[in-house]
């Protein structure tokens, strides 16, 4: 979700999300408060998007010849979650470009089924070439797995 979003992210649902990814937390996660400490949100997304890409095409992003980098991510932080507790990330695209895509996230507890977002996110991957390190078009299979997953928000 970025700032000039028209959704309210504390109303948000899974079902407000077409891809779902279970993430687990470890010990390691909580931070000296008891609760996930606010970096990790950010590596459960990341996980969570190249996992969901990983398991739809079949594309290594490590020997990918065009790989994408992460230009902009953010995070708005509405409910503590920690160690030990069973997650699910909700994924969706929200912005599609050529060389570009903007997925909207939401981190929910699991036993909370129905529940809405303890965390909202975005992320933007901008495509490159792996040797020019140039913004290059999405390559066809990850941008069909995109669309599957475009929303459009109000």
């Amino acid at each position: 979700m970025t700032p000039d979003d028209g959704d309210d992210p504390r109303t948000l649902t899974l079902d407000d999300f077409p891809v779902t990814w279970a993430v687990t937390t470890r010990w390691a996660d909580n931070d000296m408060f008891g609760h996930l400490n606010n970096a990790v949100h950010y590596e459960l997304f990341d996980t969570a998007i190249n996992g969901w890409l990983v398991a739809e095409t079949g594309v290594d992003p490590v020997t990918s010849p065009t790989p994408g980098v992460v230009a902009e991510s953010g995070c708005r932080y509405l409910a503590e979650l920690g160690f030990p507790e069973p997650l699910t990330v909700g994924l969706a695209v929200t912005r599609l470009g050529r060389s570009s895509v903007t997925y909207q996230l939401g981190l929910f507890a699991s036993e909370q089924p129905g529940g809405t977002a303890a965390a909202v996110g975005h992320w933007v991957h901008v495509y490159i070439d792996r040797d020019t390190r140039r913004p290059t078009a999405i390559p066809d299979g990850l941008r069909s797995a995109m669309q599957r997953a475009l929303v459009t928000r109000a």
